[in-house]
């Protein structure tokens, strides 16, 4: 029997006064049962939500709580869940003592965060002076453990506020010769057209894992000529090789960021499903500690890592977070999406 997983999958609610802390409390607890979560664990998920908007009232005075479900199976079925706090608050001085139950810097018992440390199966935080808090944790029964695969990644992945569908989609597979894909759509506009042209883009690359990322995206094209149309990039890393191999129509964009040095690659004009002139693949080095950073055009493209020291080194989700919060446009749908060599 299929998981009912909701249409709002993933929430995102506003945090600017305390009233909202019980919407978002509310909507963790329904997403965490849909996943299929028992009520123990249900419940724990819905403790660390309400802790992490209620430290965003009290402490920033606005900010978001992002949730969505995670599939750590092949077949795609959602098996964990992901909690991302997001806030432009005064930050967090002394990260060590802030994850100490006990620990407040208010007049609360000071609990929350080490409540995420403490209930979560895992969890990472990352806080600067004056820019703000993220925080992360991720929630599965005991018998679930993450997928084994070549990368360890994560994304933001939300539609433009108002709209109910989101018009971006993405993917991660890897596969048994040390080869990972990777695909970020962007359908044409936004809603639930767009959404249905970047859906086909995702179901036609999982068919099609077999070839070569410039003959996917010529299959996608062809695929998406009932639809409005999308941008799509299809990314392979060749992990003993080093190597990238990189496909673009449209415009989404990507870079590889080794250090201090970030290299963005090449994406043909066009829109797959509409008109591609040119489908062409290019090739790029894959160091070893490099980060893959794709997004949509939903995320502007004047961010930097290297002006939130450490920031890089933090998990995935923490990283395509602190993106989104800072770079976003609220025009469109966006996608950020994070990805480094699993760690083994």
């Amino acid at each position: 029997m299929t998981k009912y997983v909701p249409a709002r999958d993933p929430f995102c609610i506003a945090i600017t006064e305390s009233t909202q802390v019980g919407e978002a409390r509310r909507a963790a607890t329904s997403l965490a049962h849909a996943v299929g979560f028992d009520e123990v664990l249900s419940g724990q998920v819905a403790i660390v939500v309400t802790e992490l908007a209620n430290n965003i009232v009290r402490h920033a005075r606005s900010g978001e709580v992002v949730l969505r479900s995670v599939s750590d199976a092949s077949d795609q079925k959602a098996t964990s869940l992901e909690v991302l706090a997001l806030d432009r608050g005064p930050g967090i001085a002394n990260l060590g003592q802030a994850f100490i139950d006990g620990f407040s810097t208010g007049s609360t018992p000071g609990t929350g965060l080490g409540a995420v440390k403490r209930l979560a199966a895992d969890a990472d935080i990352f806080s600067e002076p004056g820019k703000g808090t993220v925080v992360w944790a991720r929630f599965a029964p005991r018998t679930v453990k993450p997928a084994n695969s070549l990368l360890q990644h994560s994304v933001v992945c939300l539609p433009k506020p108002g709209e109910e569908a989101c018009g971006d989609a993405w993917a991660v597979e890897s596969d048994s010769s040390g080869r990972s894909l990777v695909i970020v759509a962007d359908g044409l506009g936004h809603g639930v057209q767009a959404a249905a042209a970047a859906g086909l883009a995702i179901r036609t690359f999982r068919e099609n894992m077999h070839r070569g990322s410039a003959q996917i995206i010529e299959v996608v094209h062809a695929a998406l000529r009932s639809t409005r149309g999308a941008a799509v990039a299809v990314i392979e890393l060749f992990h003993d090789k080093r190597e990238i191999v990189f496909t673009g129509v449209g415009n989404i964009s990507a870079q590889v960021v080794t250090g201090a040095i970030s290299r963005s690659m090449v994406s043909h004009n066009g829109t797959a499903g509409v008109e591609a002139r040119r489908i062409q693949s290019f090739t790029y080095a894959w160091p070893a500690e490099s980060l893959l950073v794709v997004h949509s055009d939903g995320l502007a493209s004047q961010w930097n890592l290297a002006q939130h020291p450490g920031l890089r080194f933090k998990h995935p989700s923490l990283i395509a977070a602190v993106l989104y919060r800072d770079c976003r446009r609220q025009r469109d749908d966006v996608t950020v999406l994070i990805a480094r060599d699993a760690v083994s």
